[in-house]
């Protein structure tokens, strides 16, 4: 579903009626920095779960190892 050029012309206009054009500018820069934060805490977030993958990963490449060592200690 996409939005043509009527469709986009006729929502500008109800948004420039809504809040008339003084406020549009407030508008976009709340969005704008809305869109910055959400940028930056998705990135965040990504960031964390990556290491905490790489947490479990090592350790549960330390407990295979530990049960090798255990495994042939016993040879």
């Amino acid at each position: 579903m996409s939005l043509g050029l009527t469709e986009i012309a006729l929502i500008l206009i109800v948004v420039l009626i809504l809040f008339g054009g003084k406020r549009i500018p407030e508008l976009a820069k709340a969005l704008g920095k809305a869109q910055y934060e959400y940028k930056k805490a998705k990135e965040l977030l990504q960031n964390e779960a990556q290491e905490l993958k790489d947490s479990v990963e090592q350790a549960a490449a330390e407990e295979e190892k530990k049960a090798e060592n255990k495994k042939n200690n016993k040879k």
